[in-house]
């Protein structure tokens, strides 16, 4: 095993920060469809059991919470596997193919019918989409945050990592963009098997492309241990004392996540029985369009003033959107309420993921990965959508939608993550006093 105080990561025969065409194109084209495949597991699974099978926001917590648990299984057994095996391309692509074809076979679960749906119908269909959600959350954890996260933190440097997460960050954005635009109008007829075919076909098309679009990056560190050593190296205290700055800058990316957690499983369903406004699309291309020019402008800026002195800012303005998301009650208000909430967000995210980045030993990127999917995604993922879910039958907002009484999100999920986002300040003020050397300059 090779000591726990292994040298961040530095890939030999890369010490130019512009990156290669190829390597561009494969970070949009792989990062993008992977995100519109999220966008589906993320915001439109969580509509389509609301509309068709419950109302119960804990049904929708218990969602997101078990997928959260299988991504992060996932991203530690391949990241791992292909730390082991020096090759992250056949990882990425059977990964993406695999991943599309469970993301189609949502469109074969039958929804429950409304008021005349039997208890048992609806718990047949929950388990049903929560088992399979499961199996496509591993799959796609393991292809895009065990794998292809890996590749790209060896296919870049420190000093170009905060414009390439700047530019991961609005991928999310664009890919409910995409789905918005092209494919909202599906779930609106209740097109729900076409809507899901479509999105998993693209994903396994784009798992072929990688076939042939992504090298492996050469020189890169090995792991020496076995396996079962390997998976839990970043989880032994001895590790953690070593890479200081590594474990803190994780605990700031999990509160941040869990902020984000608290509103965004709820957030179609907020502006469309909540505030009523049937544009939600309006609402949302207007703030992704602005707030993705936002995160590629300040991408830039964060490798020139700094990682770690970029994140409470950033932090900040995602606050500061979150409490007049809170007030705003117009489609006009809410549009730029939710450019200075996910403009912030993005932003905030993307310094804290370089920084991670930046801290990632150079023998243990696939294992780090892991690490970073129980800070970005178990832990906010299980406990987030809880917190937003106490809030909302805190609150016990309701409407009714062809006889049945149903609950709805409230603007006070936004107070709530706003309140989680102010404890970032902790960590990321004690990473600020860690001694430099453990990590590069940021």
């Amino acid at each position: 095993m090779r000591s726990s105080s292994s040298p961040t990561l530095a890939i030999p025969g890369r010490p130019s920060t512009r990156l290669r065409g190829r390597t561009w194109v494969t970070i949009v084209l792989v990062g993008l469809i992977g995100q519109v495949a999220w966008t589906v597991e993320n915001m439109y699974l969580n509509v389509f059991v609301y509309d068709t099978i419950t109302d119960n926001p804990n049904v929708i917590a218990t969602l997101v919470a078990a997928s959260a648990v299988a991504a992060t299984l996932a991203t530690m057994l391949i990241g791992v596997a292909s730390d082991r095996m020096r090759t992250r391309r056949p990882f990425i692509a059977v990964g993406y193919i695999l991943w599309g074809l469970t993301t189609a076979a949502f469109g074969l679960v039958q929804p429950a019918e409304g008021a005349a749906a039997t208890a048992q119908a609806v718990g047949v269909a929950v388990v049903a989409i929560v088992v399979l959600d499961c199996v496509m959350s591993f799959f796609g954890s393991g292809a895009s945050d065990g794998a292809f996260n890996a590749w790209v933190t060896e296919s870049t440097v420190p000093a170009n990592r905060g414009r390439v997460d700047g530019v991961l960050a609005i991928m999310p954005l664009l890919a409910m963009l995409i789905v918005f635009g092209a494919l909202d109008g599906l779930t609106k007829d209740g097109q729900w098997s076409l809507f899901f075919g479509i999105v998993g076909g693209a994903t396994a098309v784009v798992g072929v492309i990688a076939w042939f679009l992504v090298r492996d990056v050469p020189g890169a560190g090995v792991t020496t241990d076995g396996y079962f050593p390997a998976l839990v190296y970043g989880l032994r205290p001895r590790t953690m004392a070593a890479n200081p700055r590594l474990y803190v800058t994780l605990a700031a990316l999990a509160i941040f996540g869990i902020s984000t957690q608290v509103f965004l499983p709820y957030l179609i369903i907020y502006i469309q029985r909540y505030l009523r406004i049937d544009g939600y699309a309006i609402i949302l291309g207007s703030v992704l369009i602005l707030a993705s020019v936002a995160s590629v402008l300040g991408g830039r800026v964060i490798d020139r003033v700094g990682k770690v002195r970029a994140i409470l800012p950033m932090v900040g303005i995602m606050i500061t959107g979150m409490v007049a998301m809170f007030f705003v009650r117009d489609m006009l208000g809410v549009i730029f309420a939710g450019i200075v909430m996910i403009g912030g967000m993005m932003l905030a995210g993307a310094a804290i993921s370089a920084t991670v980045r930046d801290a990632t030993p150079a023998d243990r990127v696939g294992m780090v990965q892991g690490l970073r999917m129980i800070a970005a995604t178990l832990i906010p993922m299980v406990i987030g959508p809880f917190l937003g879910a106490a809030v909302i039958v805190g609150a016990n907002e309701t409407f009714e939608d062809l006889g049945v009484t149903k609950q709805v999100p409230t603007p006070w999920i936004f107070l709530a993550a706003a309140a989680v986002a102010a404890l970032a300040i902790i960590p990321v003020m004690w990473l600020r006093r860690l001694p430099a050397s453990t990590a590069p300059a940021s």
